[in-house]
């Protein structure tokens, strides 16, 4: 599988971010990608919740979805919207963050809604309440694909192993972590966390981020990368924004699973704890 990662810099208009996501799915097809993976909040990053509630919509009348869908078919790429901010999608009038997985068709495969949400105040001074904003997602989502079965998270998720213990129990061997990573977080525990996720399980691990300073005022760390079963970093676009191809082998999977079977090994976790 040749992947083409997108390592953005998302603004506050969708529809200008819609435009750079159509150029790189143009480009990529050019050059002989299979998919184009793109981060977290493609569609618009904006902090601003005012400003935000004039730009978004619901699924169905999103100018993102829509311009990327027939972008894929047209050139006949498939393309992973690392997430779009979706609103009027929820009872609870909370937000979605939900990634979606189109075909070269157009169709979409798959959808999901981030589970685990980022509240936290970090050293910096830095306080996120995500879930003031949005609300959670509840299913685990795998989809098939032409080059294996693919598990999605998006961002904090990758701090929660449970999450991708159950996707690759249901057979991922892709593991998608679209993110916006904060520069504190992502200089202490990006690497680091997206390795072990590919380590313990045996799985290539793609994950696509926002870079630099946006129009809002954040700053997002980068370094979007591509890892193999062994934790090897195949690709890591530093703190550029732009696209860069990678090769992914998939008999690696395999061959790594076979040396360290470490989900054949797997035990079901008793419910109760011993405390001596």
């Amino acid at each position: 599988m040749r992947a083409a990662l997108f390592q953005m810099t998302s603004g506050v208009d969708p529809a200008a971010n819609a435009a750079a996501i159509v150029e790189m799915v143009k480009r990529a097809k050019g050059e002989g990608a299979d998919i184009l993976f793109t981060p977290e909040m493609a569609g618009c990053l904006d902090s601003n919740r005012k400003r935000a509630t004039q730009n978004l919509r619901n699924e169905a009348d999103d100018v993102v979805l829509a311009t990327v869908r027939d972008a894929a078919a047209r050139e006949g790429l498939w393309v992973h919207i690392g997430s779009l901010p979706l609103k009027d999608e929820r009872a609870d009038w909370r937000w979605a963050n939900r990634s979606f997985l189109i075909d070269d068709s157009g169709d979409i495969r798959a959808r999901y809604d981030k589970i685990h949400l980022f509240d936290v105040d970090l050293a910096t001074g830095e306080s996120w309440r995500e879930s003031s904003v949005y609300g959670p997602g509840e299913q685990v989502v795998v989809a098939d694909t032409p080059w294996g079965r693919m598990g999605f998270s998006i961002c904090y998720d990758m701090r929660f192993p449970d999450l991708y213990r159950a996707l690759t129990n249901a057979g991922a061997t892709i593991l998608l972590a679209p993110a916006a990573f904060t520069v504190p977080t992502g200089q202490a525990h990006w690497h680091v966390l997206l390795r072990a996720r590919a380590i313990e399980a045996g799985c290539y691990v793609i994950a696509t981020g926002q870079v630099g300073r946006h129009e809002d005022g954040r700053v997002t760390y980068g370094h979007s990368v591509v890892i193999d079963p062994w934790g090897e970093v195949l690709l890591d676009m530093g703190e550029t924004a732009g696209m860069a191809l990678a090769e992914i082998d998939l008999s690696r999977i395999g061959d790594v699973r076979g040396r360290v079977p470490a989900i054949a090994n797997r035990r079901v976790m008793p419910k109760d704890v011993t405390v001596s």
